[in-house]
């Protein structure tokens, strides 16, 4: 599969870092993408070396800046030799996030990969602040990478809302991972069904609005994977119950799915640059990839 495809991957040039950088190219030489590296050398910590060190520091900067360069320019080389893409790598000066996303504007990326966490990560279950302020930043859609990599995506699960950022999810998953499996999975809940078992609504009742409401929802399951010519062997339908984020990450298990695709809010939120409840719930308790899109 050959695509216009520019992936951009940010490194701090820790190891979870380099393990997004592996993912950015991995999934560029997969579907003959561009891939660009870039690493921000934060203006905090360099104000800070000058306030310290006042005069002195200029030597220091300089140093800084080479190590970081040829840091950039090893793993530039380390992930052709590996991967056999050629990245673009860019070092760049200021505040983190404004230098990653405007070098994100500046190559035109159509996605950005992250790592989950970076150097000073401290908790296996946080989402590292770069990553989690990207999220709330950027429309772009944001790879948040956890695992090393070592074989292409091979089962996909897509939960679905039926809002619009449905379709460009499995769109987007199709053009990352073409040789994936694809798991679109709904869940669902009877609306006020504390309510009607609180007010003596009886459980045969209940059960049957279970049933109707996931007959429908998986109507609309198949009628999404015809939209997008999606062929039998190439996904499956799964409608279960139950609180949303639960029922992912019960679903990420069972299915042993190594990349999940959120939207970055549901149908109800209103507030475009806030990560809903959910994704920001699975964000931090998955163990696979994440990619989030608007």
């Amino acid at each position: 599969m050959t695509t216009s495809l520019s992936l951009l991957a940010a490194t701090d040039l820790s190891a979870p870092s380099r393990h997004a950088a592996q993912r950015a190219a991995m999934l560029a030489r997969e579907v003959g993408g561009k891939l660009d590296l870039v690493c921000v050398l934060g203006a905090g910590t360099l104000s800070e070396l000058r306030q310290l060190l006042g005069d002195k520091s200029a030597e220091i900067e300089r140093q800084i800046r080479l190590q970081a360069q040829q840091a950039l320019d090893q793993l530039t080389t380390d992930i052709s030799e590996l991967y056999g893409v050629s990245p673009r790598c860019h070092l760049a000066e200021g505040a983190v996030l404004a230098a990653i996303l405007n070098q994100a504007n500046v190559l035109g990326t159509d996605l950005l990969v992250v790592g989950a966490r970076g150097a000073s990560f401290m908790r296996h279950w946080l989402l590292g602040a770069t990553a989690e302020r990207l999220l709330r930043k950027t429309h772009l859609p944001i790879l948040v990478v956890k695992q090393a990599p070592h074989e292409a995506f091979k089962s996909v699960l897509i939960p679905v809302d039926f809002s619009p950022w449905s379709v460009r999810a499995i769109k987007l998953a199709q053009e990352l991972c073409p040789q994936a499996h694809l798991i679109l999975l709904h869940a669902c809940e009877v609306p006020f069904e504390g309510k009607m078992r609180y007010a003596g609504v009886d459980a045969a009742t209940i059960q049957h609005y279970r049933e109707t409401i996931g007959q429908e929802a998986m109507a609309r399951l198949h009628e999404l994977a015809a939209d997008r010519q999606l062929g039998a062997e190439k996904w499956r339908p799964l409608v279960v119950h139950g609180d949303p984020a639960h029922c992912i990450l019960e679903q990420e298990e069972e299915r042993a799915a190594d990349l999940i695709v959120l939207g970055k809010h549901g149908a109800s939120m209103t507030e475009e640059l806030l990560l809903g409840s959910v994704t920001k719930h699975v964000l931090g308790q998955t163990r696979a990839d994440v990619l989030v899109i608007n």
